[in-house]
C-alpha cells in the first residue's frame, strides 16, 4: 500500500529542473528566513500562553522544545542538502516511503504552515490593537471587529479579527510579487525584531526577582496526557514557533549552492533562536512573575484562551498578570516602569511579526506547488507568473484561507493545531533520513547527520512525546484532518498522480516523460 509508488530520487531532481523556481537565495538570507520565522509569535505572544500552562517552568518548556528541534534539524540538514528541491518532508517521503505517506505528510503540513500563519496573524493583531491603536492613537476598535469569538485573554463580543485579516492578505500580496523582494523585506524585519529583543533582555534581566520563579512548576512537569498543561504541555504548544527552520528547507529549490547553504541556514537559525527564547522568557517571568491562573476546584491552570480565564483576567488582581496579556513583552516593560520603551517594542512587534507570516506562507505555497507539480493537486496551482516568477495562484488561495482562519480562531488553539502537523512532519523526516541511508548508502551527502543511529530515534520519540502532550482537541483535529486528506487522495489525487500515470521525468532521456514505477 505504502511502498508501491515511490518516486526515484533522480526523477525528483529532474522534475525540479524541468519546472523549477528561480535560485536567488544565499546562506545568509536562508538564516534570516529561519530567524524571521522562529522569533515571532512564539516569544512575543505565546509567552503568555506558555506561562498559563507551565508558570516559570516556561523556560524548561522552551529548552524541551528546543532540544527536540535540534535533533530534528540535524536530520533536516542531511536530507535537505541531499534533495534540494521544494516540498520539504512531503518530497522526502515521496522518494523513500511512497506516494500515500507522502500525501499524508503534505496534507499535515497544511496544519503546520497555514494554521501557524493564522496564529501569528492573530498575535500581530494583539500588538496592533494594544500599542498602535490604543496607546498611540487612542482608538478602540469595537469588540466585534478586533478579535475572534475565543481570543486570548478574553474578548467579550468578539466576532471577527479584522486586523489579522488585513495583515494576512498584505503578506500574501508581497509574497506574490517575488521571492527575492520578500527576502529583502524580511532581512529588515529580522533586524528590527532582534534589536527589540536585545533591548528587552537588557531592561528586564536586572529587574529579576528570584521569588518570581517560585513555585517553578506549579502544574508539574507533566500536567497529564491530553490536558496541555505543565512544562511538557507548554513545550507542545510553543513548539509551533520553531517551524522556521523547516521553512528553510522548503526554500532549497530557490537557493544557490543548496548543499552548503541549506544546512547552515537550518542549524544556524535554530541555535540563535533557542538562546533568545530562553533568555527572553527568563527576563519576562523574573521581572513580573508568570504564575498561571488556577482552577479553584482542580488546582490546575485554567485553559489558555478559555472563557473562564477571560473572566478571571477581568478581575483587578490580574490586571498586571503576564498570563492575561495579549502583547506579553510590551506588557512586561510597561509593568516594570518602561512604558514608553514597551510601546516602542510593541511597534517593533507590529513591524516584525509580519515576517513570520510571510515565511510561513512561503513554506505552505511551495509545498502546494510541488504537490501540484506531481499531479496530486490541480496543475493550475503550480502555474508560475511570467513576470514575478512565483506560484501566484496557490499563493493567493493560501493567503485567503489563512485570513479566514485568523479572522475567527484564537492564537493558542491555532498553535496547538499547527503543532500536530509539525510534529508528524518532523517525525517523518527522521524516518526518511534513516531509510535513505539504507536505500541509497552510496548517494552523495554533503552533510551527514552525526550519530544518526541515536539522533533519528530521539527525533521520532521526541515528536511522539510532545504530540501526546497536546490538548486532546488538537490531537482530534489532526486525526480528523488526516481522514479528510485520505478521502481526497483516494477520490482524486491517486487518479491524477503523474507517477501513477507513468508521467515521470527520466533524466537519462533528456527530460522526456516515461513510465517509472
Amino acid at each position: 500500500m505504502f511502498f508501491e509508488r515511490m518516486k526515484p530520487l533522480d526523477a525528483i531532481l529532474a522534475t525540479a529542473e524541468e519546472k523549477s523556481l528561480h535560485r536567488s537565495l544565499g546562506w545568509f538570507q536562508l538564516m534570516l528566513f529561519g530567524i524571521g520565522c522562529v522569533i515571532g509569535g512564539g516569544i512575543f505572544v505565546l509567552t503568555a500562553v506558555g506561562a498559563q500552562k507551565a508558570g516559570p517552568g516556561l523556560m524548561l518548556a522552551f529548552a524541551i522544545a528546543g532540544a527536540i528541534c535540534i535533533v530534528a534539524a540535524l536530520c533536516y540538514a542531511e536530507i535537505a542538502a541531499m534533495i534540494p528541491v521544494a516540498g520539504s518532508a512531503y518530497t522526502y517521503s515521496y522518494t523513500t516511503i511512497g506516494e500515500t505517506i507522502a500525501w499524508t505528510v503534505g496534507w499535515a503540513l497544511i496544519l503546520e504552515y497555514a494554521v501557524a500563519a493564522s496564529a501569528v496573524a492573530v498575535s500581530w493583531s494583539g500588538y496592533f490593537n494594544g500599542t498602535i491603536l490604543q496607546q498611540f492613537l487612542g482608538i478602540h476598535l469595537p469588540a466585534w471587529a478586533s478579535a475572534g469569538p475565543l481570543a486570548l485573554g478574553g474578548a467579550p463580543g468578539g466576532f471577527v479579527n479584522l486586523p489579522a485579516v488585513f495583515i494576512s492578505l498584505l503578506m500574501t500580496w508581497l509574497l506574490m510579487v517575488g521571492t527575492s523582494e520578500s527576502a529583502k523585506v524580511n532581512a529588515i524585519l529580522v533586524a528590527i525584531k532582534v534589536v527589540a529583543l536585545v533591548i528587552f533582555c537588557t531592561l528586564t534581566l536586572p529587574k529579576i526577582d528570584t521569588a518570581n520563579y517560585s513555585p517553578f512548576l506549579p502544574a508539574g512537569v507533566f500536567g497529564g496526557l491530553g490536558t496541555g498543561v505543565g512544562a511538557v504541555g507548554a513545550a507542545a504548544t510553543i513548539f509551533f514557533a520553531y517551524v522556521g527552520f523547516d521553512a528553510v528547507s522548503t526554500a532549497a529549490e530557490e537557493t544557490k549552492n543548496p548543499q552548503r547553504n541549506v544546512p547552515i541556514g537550518l542549524i544556524g537559525s535554530l541555535l540563535i533562536c533557542t538562546i533568545f527564547y530562553i533568555v527572553v522568557s527568563a527576563g519576562a517571568i523574573g521581572a513580573i512573575g508568570g504564575q498561571p491562573v488556577m482552577n479553584a476546584l482542580t488546582g490546575m491552570p485554567l485553559e489558555a484562551g478559555s472563557p473562564e480565564l477571560a473572566r478571571q483576567c477581568a478581575l483587578p488582581q490580574y490586571r498586571d498578570a503576564l498570563v492575561c496579556s495579549n502583547e506579553a513583552l510590551a506588557h512586561v516593560l510597561r509593568v516594570v516602569g518602561f512604558g514608553k520603551i514597551g510601546n516602542l517594542l510593541g511597534i517593533a512587534a507590529n513591524i516584525a511579526l509580519p515576517s513570520v507570516i510571510l515565511i510561513l506562507l512561503f513554506g505552505q505555497t511551495r509545498i502546494f506547488f510541488v504537490m501540484s507539480r506531481d499531479g496530486l493537486l490541480p496543475e493550475a496551482l503550480s502555474r508560475v507568473h511570467p513576470k514575478w516568477k512565483t506560484p501566484y495562484i496557490v499563493t493567493a488561495l493560501t493567503g485567503i484561507a489563512v485570513a479566514i482562519a485568523a479572522a475567527f480562531l484564537p492564537v493558542g488553539q491555532l498553535a496547538d493545531w499547527a503543532n500536530a502537523g509539525t510534529l508528524y512532519a518532523f517525525m517523518m523526516v527522521a524516518i526518511n533520513v534513516m531509510l535513505l541511508r539504507r536505500q541509497q548508502p552510496n548517494a552523495k551527502r554533503s552533510f551527514r547527520t552525526p550519530a544518526l543511529w541515536l539522533v533519528g530515534p530521539l527525533t521520532i520519540a521526541g515528536c511522539i512525546f510532545l504530540f501526546v502532550n497536546l490538548p486532546w482537541q488538537a490531537m482530534l483535529v489532526f486525526f480528523v484532518w488526516g481522514a479528510i486528506g485520505l478521502a481526497v487522495y483516494y477520490a482524486y489525487s491517486r487518479k491524477t498522480s503523474h507517477l501513477g500515470q507513468g508521467r515521470v521525468v527520466n533524466p537519462d532521456l533528456d527530460g522526456d516523460l516515461t513510465g517509472v514505477h
